[in-house]
């Protein structure tokens, strides 16, 4: 790693500026180029995604109060969360956007939105990796609070 690559991603600077990238293509591109004549049970579906993405998102943050941050890097001051939906998977911020990114690009029937929501994906599964590393260091009991709940997904990843 090069020493700007260090400094741009100490703390996880770097995937907060690729997440916003990403996010802010998904929701463009359908509104910048549109796609008409998506099958109305598409658009029930995908607006359904994105209804639930955000309350889980909401949920979520609300859940993680003060500790919420959009680094991987944990607050010096912060608290390991594993009630609420932290006790179905340890990272639903991430689980709820991708859920909203999908059913966007599907209620808009867009194949360049669904794109990038698949990057918006590998890119999620990369930061919580690393951010996982992080949590790891700082809370002794992360490691048996990754045995028990999943990733993402409750029961899948």
């Amino acid at each position: 790693m090069t020493a700007f690559e260090h400094r741009w991603n100490a703390r996880g600077e770097g995937y907060v500026a690729a997440q916003a990238l990403l996010l802010a293509g998904i929701v463009a591109l359908p509104l910048l180029r549109p796609r008409w004549g998506t099958p109305r049970g598409l658009r029930v579906a995908g607006t359904a995604l994105v209804l639930a993405g955000g309350t889980l998102v909401g949920w979520s943050g609300l859940r993680l109060g003060p500790n919420l941050t959009p680094l991987p890097e944990p607050r010096t001051e912060g608290q390991l969360v594993q009630t609420g939906p932290y006790a179905l998977a340890r990272h639903p911020v991430y689980g709820g956007l991708l859920l909203a990114s999908l059913g966007w690009a599907l209620a808009h029937g867009h194949r360049g939105a669904l794109g990038l929501s698949g990057g918006l994906a590998l890119l999620f599964d990369r930061k919580a990796r690393d951010e996982e590393r992080r949590l790891t260091r700082h809370f002794p009991e992360y490691p048996a609070y990754q045995r028990r709940v999943r990733r993402f997904l409750p029961g899948v990843y």
